[in-house]
């Protein structure tokens, strides 16, 4: 019961995905409200404003700020996947967005990932990044979905 879809619009800007989870609506918000769980576990839970600094083996450390948070149903974080290891500041981060939406017995959830078209550098550093993180967020999804189903 599941439904996948992959697009890229706005001028290699962003990165939609969207599935169906087995899961309750609360069993995926206690998932997706760990910052830079797509990184690596941090153990912190998403509030407002809070920095965490998620650290993958491979790839180094990269801080996730915690942008807005709406209980159950939205929240958003910025990173710097494209500049591992900086602090994050104008220029250089994207805006991941998790929107959960009860359907059925499950919950839907849709990731946008957005602002690729601005950051600095050059075109190779952007497409880069969007291409990165395209195959990334199949892996990452996944993996939650998996996650969140085994215990459901």
């Amino acid at each position: 019961m599941s439904t996948e879809s992959t697009e890229s619009t706005d001028i290699q800007d962003r990165i939609e995905r969207e599935t169906l989870i087995a899961a309750s609506q609360d069993r995926v918000w206690s998932l997706v409200t760990e910052p830079g769980f797509w990184v690596a576990p941090t153990g912190a839970t998403a509030v407002a404003g809070q920095t965490t600094v998620a650290h993958d083996e491979k790839y180094g450390d990269f801080p996730v700020r915690v942008e807005k948070v709406d209980p159950k149903s939205y929240v958003a974080y910025r990173w710097a996947s494209a500049y591992k290891g900086e602090q994050l500041r104008e220029g250089i981060t994207t805006l991941i967005e998790f929107t959960l939406t009860p359907e059925g017995d499950g919950t839907r959830l849709r990731v946008v990932e957005s602002g690729f078209a601005v950051l600095d550098g050059s075109e190779d550093v952007r497409r880069g990044a969007l291409k990165d993180n395209t195959e990334g967020w199949a892996q990452e999804i996944a993996a939650l979905k998996a996650r969140a189903e085994e215990t459901a």
